[in-house]
């Protein structure tokens, strides 16, 4: 069982749609966890197995639908990712090495121009060579090596680089070739350069082990 953990803050116009899109690959438990959404999230997001109202903030949202969760794998996905078809069977399949504790999947930006196709092949090399995913890569880990890592630290930014910093020494963590279908918003809204640096700075002020709740001041939430 493969459960499908969505932490959503006023995304009532995309919950119904990822919720239908996401039952169409196959048989998971899908979970909404929502952060006190303002609009119709919590209405649309009737579709789901589940809807859990949480304090507002990603790392505790999620990790309040793991806890509520029965599958034995968590695929932690955000509300503007699409899955692509057959991403069940390729986390079953990657998980088939009993090595592997998780993983991640590509990405393909919904957007036009080259830059665009520049950040989805430098994000994947990121998680080649740092093993370092991010949240909307759609990662996937088994429940029992997220229980045993105390699951995301509670922070208000950044807990995807420092569960990955954790995960780094509990096994093996893979790249799947299938790509997700991430929205542009992000990177439309500040601009694909000015985002990019952003990132770049805020993972490396973390990783030199600035405090993310003093980071979250630089990356406010505009939903």
């Amino acid at each position: 069982m493969i459960s499908v953990i969505i932490p959503t803050l006023n995304e009532g116009v995309s919950i119904a749609r990822l919720i239908a899109e996401t039952r169409r690959i196959g048989v998971c438990e899908i979970i909404v966890v929502d952060g006190g959404s303002t609009d119709e999230t919590l209405v649309k997001a009737a579709l789901a197995d589940r809807v859990i109202s949480s304090p507002r903030g990603r790392a505790t949202q999620q990790n309040l639908g793991a806890s509520a969760s029965r599958g034995e794998v968590l695929l932690f996905l955000h509300a503007d990712c699409r899955l692509p078809v057959g991403a069940f069977d390729a986390i079953r399949g990657g998980l088939d090495d009993a090595r592997t504790v998780g993983g991640c999947f590509g990405q393909t930006i919904a957007a036009e121009g080259r830059l665009y196709r520049w950040l989805e092949w430098g994000n994947g090399l990121r998680v080649r060579w740092l093993r370092m995913a991010y949240g909307d890569q759609a990662i996937f880990i088994r429940k029992s090596v997220f229980e045993q890592l105390g699951g995301f630290p509670e922070v208000k930014l950044m807990e995807d680089v420092l569960l990955m910093k954790r995960l780094r020494h509990a096994g093996r963590f893979i790249l799947l070739p299938d790509r997700i279908t991430v929205s542009a918003r992000r990177w439309q809204r500040h601009g694909p350069i000015r985002q990019t640096l952003r990132n770049w700075l805020l993972l490396t002020l973390a990783l030199c082990g600035v405090s993310p709740n003093n980071l979250a001041r630089f990356y406010p939430n505009t939903r």
